[in-house]
């Protein structure tokens, strides 16, 4: 091994994000972390995008606790997390405050790199984050939103990439969300990041479109550093190349990962079970997907936008959607399709399919993004939809969170006493609707396990009470279900235990 290519896993985060809606839940995750922390990946990404709002929405599950139980058990590997850049890992932008403050108890807890982009590559809005990473000693990675289209060529990337330089990155990401980077295109660029900057290069790609696999093969003959892979029984589809073939790949190579696959089947086998669990939040999808290419969609919002129809009785109006998405798209500037610009666009192209007239009904978001307040669009937004948009108003010009009050002690003051620390104060500042539920189950002593409690004790008082009545009565009808039910803040969790004393 002369040059060993470094392996970024992200089982832990975008592996299950892409696959499993995020479901995943913590203890799924910790019997199997001793022996990841043994492989000797360069970093294992676990934190940011999704997983933040989905431990408190659906896990009933504290996210700041997920990143020291882990590394309670993984001393030795690097942890990663995606950050949304100004928008941190929320929808929107937020003050500099709470970016601040989110960053600096991330990184006390165990975050080691932050990987930051901005949804419209507007190296204003990843400054903050940037800047404040950089401050607390963590590893800087500033991604690059890959996308195509007019505005986009591979001088527009390494233009890209030499100002993320200037401000401070420690290495750069080529994020390839949608899976849209064919292996010759990550040949070039790979090569001329490689010629131009003096940063390591990390490629982040989706095998949607059926190219990642390739494409790293190519960006590793132009000498990437790092590449991005999930554990085989969590890859593929909308997730990503499998670990293990890219390490077999380079078996007996100058770019020899060293890792051994022996482990890395222990650890694929222990996933192949886990999934099983989470089936119902498959996609759905289990082969490539060329529309992607067609439409430049990702996998997830592929999904969100079948979710959207189907509630409104649409599903015959998919194709039309589909085609509608890239002329969205056009208009409003040929925005990279990552959060949250994938779901401002696909909201409006499905509005405009649905409803039968194009921009007859527009959401707030699409207003406030032609209003400058998401940043700046990488191209002009056409003239027409523009005014049908904001009318004559002309959009703003400068940072967007310029323009924001600080927020950490307005959250304070709102939280009040519910809130046991600061890191329930940034929760709070982040989903305010989501945090408030999920800190008055705390404060009611919950724990995360209600609902497997509730379970456990009806099962036991069913038992208790068959015991009673066989004692009582020699014979008789089969005893009535009892109900186990677990509402807390609206209702997650409800069951009947039936007369055998099992679950339904």
């Amino acid at each position: 091994m002369t040059n060993p290519l470094k392996i970024c896993d992200l089982m832990l985060r975008d592996g299950h994000q892409s696959l499993l809606a995020t479901r995943m839940r913590t203890d799924d995750m910790l019997p199997i972390a001793e022996k990841t922390d043994q492989v000797g990946y360069w970093a294992v990404e676990m934190w940011g995008g999704a997983t933040f709002d989905s431990c408190m929405r659906f896990l009933d599950e504290n996210p700041w606790e997920r990143i020291r139980r882990l590394k309670a058990l993984m001393p030795n590997t690097p942890f990663m997390m995606l950050l949304r850049g100004q928008n941190i890992v929320g929808y929107k932008h937020y003050p500099d405050d709470v970016l601040e403050r989110f960053v600096v108890h991330a990184h006390a807890n165990g975050i080691d790199i932050f990987r930051i982009f901005d949804a419209l590559n507007d190296v204003r809005n990843m400054r903050k984050a940037m800047e404040v990473a950089k401050r607390e000693g963590a590893h800087v990675q500033a991604a690059i939103s890959y996308t195509i289209g007019p505005p986009y060529s591979i001088g527009y990337f390494v233009d890209l990439a030499r100002q993320l330089a200037d401000m401070g990155a420690d290495s750069i990401c080529i994020k390839d969300m949608a899976g849209l980077i064919s292996p010759y295109a990550a040949y070039e660029l790979v090569g001329r990041l490689k010629a131009e900057l003096a940063l390591p290069i990390h490629l982040h790609s989706h095998s949607t479109s059926g190219m990642a696999t390739a494409a790293h093969l190519k960006a590793i003959e132009a000498g990437v550093d790092i590449v991005d892979t999930a554990i085989s029984s969590l890859s593929l589809t909308t997730s990503h190349p499998p670990t293990e073939s890219v390490v077999a790949m380079l078996q007996g190579t100058e770019r020899d990962t060293g890792l051994d696959l022996n482990l890395l089947a222990e650890i694929t086998a222990y996933f192949t079970r886990v999934r099983r669990k989470y089936a119902r939040f498959e996609s759905g999808m289990f082969g490539v997907d060329v529309q992607v290419l067609q439409y430049q969609i990702p996998g997830g919002m592929l999904s969100n936008l079948v979710s959207q129809l189907r509630g409104q009785g649409a599903e015959g109006k998919y194709d039309a959607v589909l085609a509608e998405v890239p002329r969205v798209r056009a208009e409003l500037g040929y925005p990279p399709l990552v959060t949250p610009s994938s779901q401002i666009v696909g909201t409006q192209a499905t509005l405009n399919v649905v409803l039968g007239e194009r921009y007859k009904v527009i959401p707030e978001e699409v207003r406030q993004y032609v209003r400058g307040y998401y940043g700046r669009p990488p191209a002009p937004i056409d003239p027409e939809v523009k005014r049908l948009v904001i009318g004559d108003e002309e959009p703003i010009d400068c940072r967007p969170a310029d323009l924001l009050p600080p927020g950490m002690e307005k959250a304070r003051a709102e939280i009040g006493d519910l809130a046991r620390d600061e890191e329930n104060v940034i929760s709070y500042a982040l989903f305010p609707q989501v945090a408030r539920p999920f800190l008055e189950r705390r404060a009611r002593g919950g724990d995360g396990k209600e609902p497997v409690v509730a379970a456990i004790t009806g099962l036991l008082l069913k038992r208790l009470e068959k015991q009673a009545m066989a004692a009582a009565v020699p014979a008789g009808p089969a005893i009535s279900p009892w109900k186990v039910a677990w509402r807390p803040g609206g209702g997650h969790w409800s069951g009947l235990i039936d007369g055998a004393g099992g679950m339904r």
